[in-house]
């Protein structure tokens, strides 16, 4: 009987241990990879539906560069992945906030965690996922 309770009481202290427990994970598709997870860089910037291919882009406020979001950690820029990439759970409810509006009269700015997902070159769209997203601020397109 003492021997079942301490093997009881051990299971439950270990199972309350932190980190025994993994937390699940925010994304089904990973963003930031140890391929390209020291390329990842902060920036802030501007999150948008656009007509085209792929729908969400973000603008890096200060800049003329536009990335192309993906869910990563590849492109395929003539699958789904282009129109309704995975993102952040903020950034999803952010673009979900709002029932009435239409995601493409919503702007999000933020200070985003993002990826490259190819080298960048002057004039294109450079393909790009947001690992994770704060300070997110949103406006009604107006």
């Amino acid at each position: 009987m003492i021997r079942t309770a301490l093997l009881f009481l051990l299971v439950f202290l270990l199972s309350c241990a932190p980190g025994a427990a993994k937390d699940t994970p925010n994304r089904t598709i990973p963003c930031k990879t140890p391929a390209n997870m020291n390329s990842c860089y902060w920036t802030r910037g501007r999150l948008r539906v656009g007509n085209g291919t792929p729908s969400y882009r973000l603008w890096k406020i200060g800049t003329h560069r536009l990335l192309g979001i993906y869910s990563g950690p590849s492109v395929d820029r003539f699958g789904l992945d282009s129109e309704g990439p995975e993102f952040p759970a903020n950034v999803e409810s952010a673009f979900g906030q709002s029932k009435m509006d239409s995601p493409y009269d919503i702007w999000i700015f933020a200070d985003f965690e993002v990826c490259p997902l190819e080298p960048e070159k002057p004039g294109h769209m450079q393909a790009a996922c947001i690992e994770t997203a704060k300070n997110l601020v949103v406006e009604k397109d107006k």
